[in-house]
């Protein structure tokens, strides 16, 4: 693979980029891999690299049945974070957090990782107390994170309504390392690199079967043939449960549709990442001027990738109170994902009923943010069969009750 270097960008402009090779190949599906992983989105990428990078395992593809990164890789607001209350998820998200800090040099692309900061207002008594309680569990998990007053949140964000007559914003929590990244860079970035390794991406190959013999898995069937396997990684996200039917058991969750819009470009606004949970919507402003805008899920089930109007209509109302300023803008375009939500909001990384077989699931709305985290430990799970950072999530906690309750800890899901 070319490295790319301020000095390749020079000599190819001077013979008028001619030389660029195709950033990954595109090749036929061998008889046999020691792991397939289902799913070139975020997490199923970076599975397949720190299988490759930290264990070893080179000889994997990564299935996909449409083009990579074309499903919630693409389809998010690219929000990173680490300042989540229970222990097991401050760790994997601080994990990921602290791998996205270096993922540019580590894969030779730029994913372009802005750590502008993140702000999470507190628009009630009962938020505020939430908030503070979060600080100091942040504290004792090492993520740094600060409780910050309603004068420095004005600061900070000139343009927030800081005494909106619904929503009044009585401070809010802080963690400055948090930011964005470019999320098709992401992807992009660790295809390049897995490529590179000699793995194989074969995309526009749906997964038509799973094939077991005496409870361990020996290949799956695709729209290009029937192809072996040593271990299977299911990492498909909203398509979870279809997956896992297709292997014989049944996975707890239910996917639906997320939401999010962008306005059209205006000149530089916030520089921060704002998420109003109370109102349940997020914004932040990206590099070419737009209002990257998020709400919440359906509250139906759904295999959408288009979202729904009463959502944008909701959250947009709510974040105008919040932010005047924008009540002129125009939405430039609007889309869904298909998210896979648990019970306690937390994400499933589990071996499953079936030898061979692991899961990666349920990050619900919150799963760009800890696509290195997650990767990190799902190609640990699969190599060695045991992750300390995913030692808590496995299926086991469901029917023992040993749940990560991430939805009433955090007062929402992202």
């Amino acid at each position: 693979m070319r490295r790319y270097s301020i000095f390749a960008v020079a000599r190819e402009a001077l013979r008028y980029h001619s030389g660029w090779e195709k950033a990954w190949a595109s090749p036929e599906p061998k008889k046999r891999y020691d792991v397939i992983v289902v799913g070139a989105g975020g997490h199923g990428l970076a599975t397949a690299y720190y299988l490759g990078k930290v264990h070893g395992i080179k000889n994997v593809a990564i299935i996909e049945k449409g083009w990579l990164g074309g499903g919630n890789t693409g389809r998010n607001t690219t929000i990173i974070r680490s300042n989540y209350l229970q222990d097991p998820s401050a760790a994997i998200y601080e994990k990921a957090r602290s791998l996205y800090e270096g993922l540019s040099q580590d894969l030779n692309y730029n994913v372009m990782f802005s750590p502008r900061g993140l702000l999470m207002l507190a628009q009630s008594e009962h938020e505020m107390r939430g908030y503070k309680r979060t600080v100091y569990a942040n504290n004792l998990q090492n993520v740094e994170t600060r409780w910050i007053e309603p004068k420095e949140v004005k600061k900070l964000v000139p343009i927030l309504n800081i005494a909106g007559p619904r929503y009044p914003v009585l401070g809010a929590l802080l963690q400055e390392k948090g930011g964005t990244a470019r999320h098709d860079a992401v992807a992009w970035g660790y295809a390049r690199a897995c490529s590179d390794m000699g793995m194989d991406l074969l995309q526009n190959t749906e997964v038509t079967g799973v094939r077991t013999a005496g409870g361990k898995v020996v290949g799956v069937d695709t729209s290009r043939g029937s192809i072996d396997c040593g271990k299977l990684a299911i990492v498909v996200a909203g398509h979870s449960s279809v997956l896992a039917g297709m292997a014989g058991f049944r996975l707890p969750i239910e996917s639906m549709a997320l939401q999010a819009w962008v306005s059209e470009p205006i000149k530089p606004t916030i520089d921060v990442v704002v998420m109003a949970n109370l109102v349940h919507g997020y914004m932040s402003q990206s590099d070419k001027g737009e209002l990257v805008i998020g709400g919440g899920t359906d509250g139906f089930n759904n295999y959408s990738q288009r979202g729904s109007w009463h959502h944008v209509e909701e959250t947009t109302r709510a974040l105008i109170e919040t932010f005047p300023v924008i009540s002129r803008l125009k939405m430039l375009r609007q889309w869904g994902g298909i998210v896979d939500m648990t019970g306690d909001r937390s994400p499933i990384l589990s071996k499953t009923p079936v030898d061979g077989i692991f899961v990666n699931c349920g990050w619900g709305t919150g799963g760009f943010k800890a696509i290195p985290g997650s990767g990190w430990a799902m190609a640990e799970l699969v190599a060695k069969g045991y992750s300390p950072l995913a030692a808590e999530f496995g299926m086991h906690r469901f029917k023992e009750g040993q749940f990560i309750d991430e939805s009433v800890a955090a007062g929402v899901a992202h």
